[in-house]
């Protein structure tokens, strides 16, 4: 560690985007994409780099360029806590849901990252390890594949020890029994089943594929509605059929949204990405609320950044290995995550989070 009396002030921060292309077209109930853009930031202080990366629009980077960055300059990298002051206090007029929490949570795993490698500690060490590892389920099965596309991916992760997989539903809902049939020969009786409609689906659509989706061995059923319809998640937790679990959070940019869906009683499993609600330290008060409602925490997408915290958070049940995002950070990181029998298991000798930019082969998707 190299750090004086008065800590290790920040020296600079920077921002890279890149665009990957997705390997074939990806849909789902509400969206459709054929790239992923990702922002990329690293912070120095203390003769050391932090790095961190939110999956969302360039405007985040320039609004981390343009704001954030003057905010934490000078300031004691360690203090983590001042750092987000300074920041959310220049962006108090701009929102904070959005891509403002999306600039926040980038700059805050870095901090993160950084803060353990000033100490030179693995992340999960410096947050204090629950577990040696988190089990994963494979997620992908877009409403954009074929038939054939989905059975490899799904058989594929069954294969590979996965004891749970998601597909996506609900954009053309009269393909999806053929769906849900083709994925469920895919993966055998062992492996669970989950089903992500998107908020695709109105309140009554919804029960209706509920009690569909249960009698073919379905588990989860990931925003049958908008999440931003606590009412209508409640409905559906507690009239959906025994076994079944309502799961949403991934849209959830600060803690008083986790607060209200979780006062609600709207999830039977709580989501959070921190590439999008406040980075490590927001994960750490989506847990704390977990812990309080006695709710599950499942991690959103983004394996590279969850692995760590997951391994360290108590109420984390599972942690989500999204098949574009999985794709993109094995391409462009040294020491990406690697799935063992359907689990994950932070290496503990790589300060931080463990992971280092492949600068050349990142050249090739640089948004200019």
């Amino acid at each position: 560690m190299s750090t004086s009396d008065s800590g290790a002030p920040v020296a600079a921060l920077r921002t890279r985007v890149f665009v990957i292309p997705t390997d074939t077209p990806e849909s789902d109930a509400t969206l459709a994409w054929n790239s992923t853009t990702l922002v990329w930031v690293e912070v120095d202080a203390g003769g050391s780099t932090g790095v961190g990366f939110t999956y969302a629009d360039r405007s985040v980077a320039v609004l981390i360029d343009g704001k954030l960055s003057g905010a934490i300059e000078g300031l004691d990298a360690l203090d983590i806590p001042a750092c987000r002051r300074a920041m959310t206090g220049v962006m108090r007029n701009l929102g904070r849901p959005g891509i403002s929490s999306m600039a926040l949570s980038a700059v805050d795993i870095a901090l993160w990252d950084l803060k353990a490698k000033l100490l030179d500690l693995s992340l999960v060490k410096l947050l204090g390890a629950a577990r040696p590892v988190v089990a994963a389920y494979g997620s992908g099965g877009f409403t954009s594949y074929s038939p054939d596309q989905l059975r490899k991916q799904l058989s594929d992760w069954a294969e590979h020890g996965f004891a749970s997989v998601k597909i996506k539903i609900a954009r053309q809902p009269q393909a999806d029994p053929q769906r849900i049939e083709v994925a469920r020969k895919a993966i055998g009786d062992a492996v669970e089943l989950f089903v992500d409609a998107n908020g695709g689906y109105e309140r009554k659509q919804a029960l209706h594929w509920a009690h569909y989706c249960r009698d073919r061995g379905v588990s989860w059923f990931e925003e049958p509605v908008s999440s931003d319809d606590l009412e209508g998640l409640r409905l559906l937790r507690d009239r959906a059929p025994g076994g079944l679990r309502v799961t949403a959070g991934e849209y959830g940019y600060h803690g008083v949204y986790f607060r209200h869906m979780l006062q609600a009683g709207a999830v039977d499993v709580l989501q959070a990405d921190a590439t999008r609600c406040g980075g490590i330290s927001g994960l750490l008060e989506v847990a704390a609320l977990c812990q309080a409602f006695q709710i599950p925490l499942s991690t959103h997408t983004a394996p590279g950044i969850h692995l760590h915290a997951a391994c360290a958070l108590q109420p984390v049940e599972s942690l989500e290995w999204f098949h574009d995002h999985a794709r993109i950070e094995q391409l462009l990181f040294d020491g990406a995550p690697q799935i063992r029998d359907g689990q994950l298991r932070p290496d503990l000798q790589r300060p931080g989070l463990g992971l280092s930019l492949k600068t050349q082969v990142a050249q090739r998707y640089v948004q200019h």
